[in-house]
């Protein structure tokens, strides 16, 4: 990434000895010290008040970016229109496709389409049950009685993760052998859309990259693992919420450059690898979950609908005190509120009208299996 920048910043976020410092000055880049960790909001709010240039574009340190990232971004942030251009973010290393064929069927007061249970998928022996990712697999669950599981969700494709250095290898599903499909990329986000209730999701995730998100386009917004701004934009509104420290700032950005009736872009002209949570643990680790499910309510109290806002903060209000999401949410209601404030002398959409535009719009995209040439 260094000779894709007139200069390359990396935030030391109170790393242990100031290791980050030393390993930024061995490649060339300018560290920005932080003798505490900011989280990623604080963080990326102490390099970009140290950049210099026109264009700002964020790399998380899990990612790896393309060589034409920034320069792709920079045509679409030509349009003084655009706040922000994303990139085709991939997984990181290559999967193998695979099906299971089956009745599917729905569980009484379950919308989801479920085909078998599966307990076990396993690639040259090694298990991957919870890093298989794509559409044909619902999310892991786990209990102490029934161990661990995934629905399939019918004969959809998912992929699985090939051992570095791997062309093809054996895929055993509950111990039976499995034949596998093609080799592919898989994508990590092409965009993010926006659920009624606030929380975006990531548009595409778990597709495989064979051509079907190869066409630019407006989203709601993006996912903070590569963006790239115009600097201007980011002096104009303000980087991240830093009481947030991790966890939907990006989606309280992308809704603040949205009420300021600015766009967003997907640019498929560069793509960015990601290894996937190496840095927090993953969406599994009960702190992440916790900051996620405070930091959905404060994005809300701070741009939603007041409708939206106060029916989502009320069923957490009902919950009983121990719930250390309702304290934190509690603590922080008041700064969440002021923000608003401050924040709607800037609106020019109400946040009904966002809502209206994009709330549950934009969320499908082609989950059928990978085209190989």
């Amino acid at each position: 990434m260094v000779d894709q920048a007139y200069e390359v910043i990396v935030v030391d976020n109170g790393s242990a000895g100031a290791q980050a410092t030393a390993i930024a000055r061995e490649c060339g880049a300018r560290p920005v010290r932080s003798e505490k960790n900011l989280g990623f909001a604080g963080g990326f709010n102490a390099g970009v008040a140290q950049a210099r240039g026109d264009l700002v574009a964020v790399l998380n340190d899990d990612a790896t970016a393309g060589p034409t990232w920034i320069e792709s971004a920079s045509r679409r942030l030509a349009d003084a229109g655009v706040a922000a251009v994303t990139p085709k973010v991939l997984l990181s290393g290559w999967f193998l496709e695979a099906r299971l064929e089956g009745e599917t069927w729905f569980a009484p007061g379950d919308a989801r389409p479920l085909g078998r249970q599966v307990r076990s998928v396993t690639v040259d022996g090694v298990e991957v049950l919870d890093r298989a990712v794509g559409a044909g697999l619902h999310d892991l669950e786990q209990s102490e009685q029934d161990g661990r599981w995934r629905w399939t969700a019918g004969p959809k494709p998912f992929y699985l993760p090939l051992p570095d250095g791997s062309e093809r290898a054996e895929v055993r599903v509950d111990g039976e052998p499995v034949e596998p499909g093609p080799v592919v990329r898989v994508v990590n986000h092409a965009g993010s859309y926006l659920r009624d209730h606030g929380v975006a999701g990531e548009y595409g995730v778990g597709a495989p990259d064979d051509g079907r998100f190869d066409v630019p386009a407006e989203r709601f917004g993006f996912s903070a693992t590569a963006p790239v701004f115009r600097a201007e934009i980011l002096r104009r509104l303000g980087g991240f919420a830093d009481p947030f420290f991790a966890y939907n700032e990006d989606t309280d950005w992308c809704l603040r450059a949205r009420l300021a009736g600015l766009r967003i872009m997907y640019d498929p002209g560069a793509t960015v690898s990601h290894r996937l949570s190496t840095t927090s643990g993953g969406a599994a680790e009960v702190k992440v979950q916790r900051l996620a499910q405070r930091n959905a309510l404060l994005c809300l109290i701070r741009n939603g609908p007041a409708r939206v806002a106060r029916r989502e903060v009320q069923a957490r209000l009902a919950r009983p005190w121990g719930d250390p999401v309702k304290r934190e949410l509690v603590r922080l209601f008041p700064w969440a509120v002021g923000s608003r404030m401050a924040l709607s002398r800037r609106w020019i959409l109400k946040p009904a009208e966002v809502w209206e535009r994009w709330a549950e719009q934009d969320m499908q995209w082609d989950q059928s299996p990978a085209v190989t040439l």
